[in-house]
């Protein structure tokens, strides 16, 4: 079976997830100080777990009621796949939320994005074959833009539990994404092979879950604004049911490298949303959130993001055979 590649669409409809993803920090921060306001004593582990547990099991139920026709097809290599992207995207959030409760927020921001060093390293190692120079200025321009959009001081930075758990939720992020880039999964479909994923990346989140609340009860009551039912189900529409579709049937069309170039224009966003977006959350749901300011490091970190990834579009690539 061969498939015709469309690089530049793929490009840009990646480009479109990493706005639903960008925007996700923001509003799981305020769903998060919303739900702690109403509740001040509860385990922050208690609060990540239950949210990506409703995201990504109720995105399950949503993509299962909307392929319920094609839903009896699924086979064995579609299975495989959504295995193998839900374990590792399941433990890389996990990691990545853990590390970032043990470290700044900008220097979690900043090591996630390993995965755009680890992705051309690895694949330097398997196909013995050194990247274009084009593609090895768009990773080094990218690290750059990501450098300062999150602001690291290096004077303080310091190698600890934090810092080692975002790393290693890189690379779990790179394997996702090297699984997903795999030719012998061509044939499948991206819906229901999504639909595994979302449903194994769920159960990963229940240990931690039970491990840190043994009352149903409680996650109702964490659920009871109308506010937090708005932020919890855009979450899962928007940041978790659209993105990943986009992902899972979109990124096969570019090559690994250039897709983790792309998906970190996610702090970006971030950035950008952090303009405008907390003021609006705040009004809604009563809670402190101040925006954030334009600042050259927006301006700059952004551009170099958005240069980089605008070299990596104009390279001329030919529709290839999967």
């Amino acid at each position: 079976m061969t498939v015709a590649k469309k690089p530049k669409r793929a490009a840009l409809l990646l480009f479109g997830a990493t706005v639903f993803w960008g925007a996700s920090f923001i509003l799981t921060k305020a769903l998060g100080d919303l739900q702690e306001a109403r509740a001040p004593a509860v385990d922050s582990w208690l609060l990540s777990s239950l949210s990506l547990l409703i995201r990504f099991g109720g995105g399950a139920v949503v993509l299962a009621l909307w392929n319920a026709r094609r839903l009896g097809q699924l086979t064995g290599l579609e299975f495989r796949q959504g295995l193998g992207l839900g374990i590792f995207g399941g433990v890389g959030i996990l990691l990545q939320m853990d590390g970032d409760m043990h470290t700044k927020a900008s220097t979690c921001a900043f090591l996630t994005q390993c995965y755009c060093i680890f992705i051309p390293v690895f694949l330097v190692w398997r196909r013995r074959k050194w990247p274009a120079k084009t593609l090895a200025l768009s990773c080094l321009m990218v690290l750059a833009g990501v450098a300062i959009l999150s602001n690291v001081n290096w004077a303080e930075f310091r190698i600890g539990r934090g810092e080692w758990e975002t790393i290693a939720s890189s690379v779990f992020f790179t394997g996702q994404i090297l699984w997903l880039e795999r030719s012998v999964f061509a044939p499948n479909d991206s819906q229901r092979m999504t639909v595994v994923m979302f449903a194994i990346m769920a159960l990963v989140m229940m240990p931690t879950l039970l491990a840190h609340s043994a009352n149903p009860r409680q996650w109702v009551a964490l659920y009871a604004s109308p506010w937090a039912i708005g932020l919890i189900l855009f979450l899962t529409l928007g940041c978790s049911v659209a993105a990943y579709s986009i992902m899972n049937e979109w990124q096969p069309h570019v090559p690994a490298t250039e897709a983790g170039l792309i998906y970190c224009c996610e702090p970006m966003f971030t950035a950008i949303f952090a303009l405008f977006l907390p003021g609006w959350l705040a009004r809604w749901t009563g809670v402190d959130y101040p925006n954030e300011h334009l600042n050259h490091r927006l301006l700059l970190g952004g551009g170099l993001i958005t240069g980089a990834n605008f070299l990596m579009l104009l390279r001329k690539s030919a529709p290839e055979p999967v």
